[in-house]
């Protein structure tokens, strides 16, 4: 009788477990066959390294190097069961923005990340695919999407799910996909097979510190926002840019590139030449014309653009402070 029992209660441990590898392992396809680069999962709360990047948030915040980016003050992003009740895994993908067009005229320059398709859509269209999948595969698994918008610790639960580590240039990184990828999540109240996070492969190497002009690495890993120049490009709302910034934009209008196209882990990165990162033929043509259009030509052509964050003033101040500074 004793025999029995053990020998049902082995079977009750061992069943769990075969369906925890074989979600795990499906969830992966499912990525893969959604167009994901990258993939991996980790489980909830997460390692001691969790605790090591909310420190390095609060410092960060505290230091006021987030500038007017308030929305990163929120708590939630502290404590990702505040997301989803019964939260047990975090789904963590990346999807490559890299395509072979990328390109940048010699006027005005755009971030490859914004070339495309807008990536919040793109992502969380894929996710969604996923989460139906989810739900006929395990009707009792809750689940929610966070792509960027949501108050998460994205690239830290990035590096626990063992998609890359952080960089000194704060970017997730990759070591066969370098950092040109977005990032999205996928929560679930479901025990999955975490991936073992990846260690830093930065080593000495300090390109990225060395060649930002404003120099808005302030230290490995620590950016200060109000030095950066995608910052005040995107997401500064004042009418001028300031004259440090302005001096040093080099033709960047939207966003910034220097610390990742100097990066070594991002040379001979392979292409995603998809529809979704083909980059747009407006963006692409940007000249001093494009000071002209009105703000339906703008707002229509933004209207399915990650870049529809800056507003058609905005890209009018920057253009200007180019030109201003050109000639």
């Amino acid at each position: 009788m004793k025999l029995l029992q053990k020998f049902i209660h082995n079977i009750e441990m061992i069943s769990p477990n075969k369906n925890k590898i074989e979600l795990s392992k499906k969830l992966k396809e499912r990525a893969l066959l959604e167009g994901f680069t990258i993939y991996g999962i980790a489980s909830i709360p997460g390692s001691s390294r969790l605790k090591l990047r909310n420190d390095a948030l609060e410092r960060w915040l505290s230091q006021n190097y987030h500038g007017d980016m308030k929305w990163m003050e929120s708590e939630k992003r502290k404590n990702i069961e505040s997301l989803l009740e019964g939260a047990k895994s975090v789904f963590s993908v990346g999807f490559s923005y890299l395509n072979e067009q990328n390109k940048n005229n010699k006027k005005f320059k755009v971030g490859k990340f914004g070339q495309g398709e807008d990536y919040h859509k793109v992502i969380r269209k894929k996710l969604k695919n996923i989460g139906k999948w989810l739900n006929d595969e395990v009707p009792d698994c809750k689940w929610k999407i966070c792509v960027d918008t949501s108050p998460l610790l994205e690239k830290a639960w990035a590096e626990e799910s063992g998609l890359g580590w952080i960089g000194k240039n704060s970017n997730l990184i990759n070591r066969n996909h370098g950092s040109w990828f977005t990032l999205g999540f996928i929560i679930l109240t479901k025990d999955l097979i975490p991936d073992k996070p990846q260690e830093s492969l930065c080593g000495k190497c300090d390109k990225c510190i060395v060649m930002c002009p404003t120099n808005a690495i302030v230290e490995p890993f620590v950016i200060k926002s109000d030095l950066c120049i995608a910052y005040h490009t995107i997401e500064n709302r004042s009418e001028k840019i300031p004259k440090k910034i302005e001096k040093n934009l080099n033709g960047w209008i939207a966003g910034c590139d220097i610390c990742q196209d100097i990066c070594p882990w991002n040379k001979n990165i392979p292409y995603n030449n998809s529809l979704e990162t083909r980059p747009k033929e407006w963006i692409t043509k940007l000249d001093i014309n494009s000071l002209n259009w009105d703000d339906k030509k703008w707002e229509d052509n933004l209207r399915e653009s990650t870049f529809k964050r800056i507003k058609p003033w905005m890209w009018k101040r920057n253009m200007k402070a180019i030109l201003k500074n050109k000639y």
